[in-house]
């Protein structure tokens, strides 16, 4: 079964009296618990097709199907409860608040749903201890390592138990040791926990971690 659908999708920016084509009719089938990287240059469109899955951004014309969901057709308030539920969103500058906690910023997807600060309290523990900082709760991101930063972001995404993962790249701004640990954690959500992830980047050694490769060019996919 596909997890992300997308069909003849059009996107359309206009930049002053142009019109920008970023998507020409693209199509593209996720299978449930892939891991699919998206390459290709700057400017391609892999950005702007992660937010179309994710419904940040609308297509211009085409269809975005996401777990039997068509968010095409959605808006406004009801797209923003079904993004909290159904996609978990890792960047590559973490997007941590500095004055929370570590904790603190793992609960904050939580705040948009029903549940109790008990609750709440519980799952950000919980997904800190999964991605192995159980012990950094308190820390504030300034007392984070560039790599601890973004598995606290990782927790982050993966908090309210999403069934995809939108990843942009994510180890861009980390050291190749970190990097690595980023990337082994991304494979283990993958795999034990059967996480659909969608990977943009620029480099070709954390592409490899994943089973299917696509490459973005001037708005067409080729594999």
């Amino acid at each position: 079964m596909a997890t992300v659908d997308v069909r003849n999708v059009v996107k359309l920016y206009k930049r002053q009296s142009e019109e920008v084509r970023v998507l020409d009719g693209l199509s593209l089938s996720i299978p449930d618990g892939s891991f699919v990287a998206l390459m290709g240059p700057s400017g391609s469109g892999k950005t702007t097709l992660l937010n179309l899955i994710g419904g940040v951004d609308q297509p211009t014309s085409g269809d975005v199907n996401v777990d039997g969901t068509n968010i095409a057709k959605m808006g406004g308030a009801q797209l923003a409860r079904w993004r909290s539920s159904s996609i978990g969103y890792i960047f590559q500058l973490y997007n941590l608040i500095p004055v929370l906690s570590a904790q603190e910023n793992v609960e904050l997807p939580l705040l948009l749903v029903s549940m109790s600060g008990a609750e709440r309290t519980k799952r950000a523990k919980t997904a800190l201890e999964l991605v192995g900082l159980g012990d950094r709760r308190g820390h504030y991101p300034r007392q984070l390592s560039g790599g601890q930063e973004q598995r606290v972001a990782i927790a982050r995404a993966i908090v309210s138990d999403p069934k995809v993962l939108l990843a942009d790249e994510p180890t861009g701004d980390l050291d190749r040791k970190s990097a690595e640990e980023v990337l082994q954690l991304l494979e283990r959500l993958n795999r034990e926990f059967k996480k659909t992830i969608v990977m943009v980047t620029h480099d070709p050694h954390a592409a490899e971690r994943a089973a299917t490769r696509y490459h973005l060019d001037k708005g067409v996919l080729s594999n």
